[in-house]
């Protein structure tokens, strides 16, 4: 999931720590896309279950090489089922 901590019916880290809440989303990748790059921004994120955290370019060239490596990224990695139990 790409989410951004500024939207305009619900904050991003509303929204996160409801995900992180469901059972079945707790294996959800969540990549943070916003145009924060405070500090305290980016270690709530984590604090609440971000996977990543990334600062949105002004530059529009710069921003698209972005969203291309991302999408390089999500291809070569491998992400279990969400609703696939964890072996103990």
């Amino acid at each position: 999931m790409l989410l951004d901590l500024n939207m305009p019916m619900k904050g991003g880290f509303d929204v996160l720590a409801w995900v992180r809440s469901q059972p079945v989303l707790r294996r959800l990748s969540i990549v943070v896309l916003t145009a924060s790059s405070r500090v305290e921004d980016v270690e709530q994120a984590f604090d609440l279950g971000a996977n990543s955290y990334l600062v949105k370019p002004s530059n529009l060239d710069v921003l698209t090489d972005m969203v291309r490596c991302l999408h390089d990224w999500l291809q070569i990695n491998h992400f279990p089922p969400l609703n696939e139990t964890v072996r103990q």
